[in-house]
C-alpha cells in the first residue's frame, strides 16, 4: 500500500513511518524542512516539501495514495502567541481533509485526541462522550473545533476518514511537557505532585501501533479512543520512584491551590513574561484534571492491546537516566 503521512516528522508522527515502512509499505511524508526528515528518508520514505496550512503544497504528494495519516498538529501550553493553533490544528486540518476528498482519497486516519473531552472529572468516557463547554487550553480548544466542526462535518458528507483519540503519551524520544516533567523528577528538580490528576498513559509505540490499526481495520465514520491505562500523576510517580531508585517529589498540592495560583498568574502575565510551567494555562490543566477515555472499543474492533504502564515506563526512564549519565538501579 502506499500511505501518505502528515506530521511525519513529529514524535508519534515519526514511529508510524517506522512501524509502515516495516511492513513494506510506500511511505510518502510531508515536511516543511525535508532536512528535518532525514531519519525517515533513511527508512525508505519519500519526503516531499510542504505544509498542511498551504493547501496548494498537499496536492501533488496526495495523488495517487491508498490512504492518508493527517497526525500534524500545535501542541502547546501557557505560550502567548497562539495564533498557530488555529492555523495549524484546524485550518490544517480542513486543508489536508478537502484535499483527501477531492482526490478521492478511499481511506484516512485522523489523530484527535481524548483532550475534546476536557476534563472528564474522573470518569471514563468512550467515544459517544461529547463536551460542550469552555476549554482548558488553546490546544484543547482548537483540536475539538478541528475535531467536530471540520472531520466530523466531512464524514457526515461522506468522507471515508477513521478518528483516533490518545490519551497522555510517553515513551524515548518524547520532546513533550510528559518529558520534561520525568528528567525534573530524574534530576531531582520536580518541586511537587498535583493531587487528582489523572491520565491515560500509552507508550507512543502502542499509540502508533493503534493508527495502523485503524487505517487497516477501522470503520469509516467511527472514533476509536486509543489511550493506555488509567493511572494519577501520584502513582505514576510513585511507579517511577520504584522503577529507578529516585525517591518521587514530597510535597503534594491540591487542586484548589493550583486553581488560586492559576488566577494569580493570569493576572501576573498581563506585565511580565512567566515560565512555562507556571503559566496560568499549564496550571489550570494540571489542577487536578482528568483527561480520561475508555479503549475498550479500540480492543474489541481493532485489536489494540497497549502494554501496562510499569513496562513503557521502565524503558522511557532507564532511556533518561542513560541520557544523564545516572546509573540504572541494580
Amino acid at each position: 500500500m502506499r500511505y501518505f503521512v502528515t506530521g511525519a516528522t513529529g514524535f508519534i508522527g515519526g514511529r508510524v513511518v517506522r512501524q509502515l515502512r516495516e511492513a513494506a509499505h510506500e511511505v510518502i511524508v510531508l515536511a516543511r524542512d525535508p532536512v528535518s526528515a532525514r531519519e525517515l528518508q533513511a527508512l525508505g520514505a519519500d519526503v516531499r516539501a510542504g505544509d498542511i496550512t498551504d493547501r496548494e503544497s498537499l496536492r501533488a504528494p496526495m495523488e495517487g495514495v491508498d490512504g492518508v495519516f493527517h497526525l500534524a498538529g500545535w501542541y502547546k501550553l501557557g505560550v502567548r502567541d497562539t495564533r498557530p493553533g488555529q492555523r495549524i490544528n484546524v485550518d490544517g486540518t480542513r486543508n489536508v481533509l478537502e484535499t483527501m476528498r477531492d482526490l478521492g482519497i478511499p481511506r484516512g486516519v485522523y489523530t484527535s485526541t481524548v483532550a475534546v473531552f476536557s476534563d472528564t472529572h474522573g470518569k471514563m468516557v468512550d467515544e459517544s462522550y461529547h463536551y460542550d463547554g469552555p476549554h482548558l487550553s488553546e490546544y484543547d480548544r482548537t483540536k475539538a473545533a478541528a475535531h467536530y466542526e471540520v472531520a466530523d462535518p466531512m464524514i457526515r458528507a461522506g468522507l471515508p476518514l477513521v478518528i483516533v483519540q490518545p490519551g497522555l503519551v510517553y515513551g524515548p524520544g518524547d520532546t513533550s511537557s510528559v518529558r520534561t516533567a520525568l528528567v525534573k523528577y530524574l534530576k531531582r528538580q520536580l518541586p511537587m505532585m498535583p493531587t487528582g490528576s489523572a491520565y491515560c498513559w500509552a507508550h507512543v509505540d502502542d499509540i502508533a501501533r493503534g493508527h495502523v490499526l485503524a487505517m487497516e481495520k477501522g470503520k469509516p465514520g467511527e472514533s476509536y479512543i486509543i489511550a493506555g491505562p488509567r493511572h494519577s500523576f501520584v502513582e505514576a510517580m510513585e511507579m517511577a520512584s520504584r522503577i529507578s531508585g529516585v525517591p518521587a517529589p514530597g510535597v503534594r498540592v491540591p487542586p484548589a491551590v493550583l486553581r488560586m495560583l492559576a488566577g494569580v498568574m493570569g493576572l501576573v502575565e498581563k506585565f511580565v513574561a512567566v515560565p512555562e510551567e507556571y503559566t496560568a494555562e499549564y496550571l489550570r490543566v494540571n489542577a487536578g484534571v482528568t483527561y480520561l477515555g475508555d479503549n475498550a472499543k479500540a480492543r474489541r474492533e481493532l485489536g489494540y492491546d497497549p502494554r501496562p504502564p510499569e513496562e513503557g515506563l521502565r524503558e522511557t526512564l532507564l532511556h533518561e537516566m542513560h541520557l544523564l549519565g545516572m546509573k540504572p538501579p541494580v
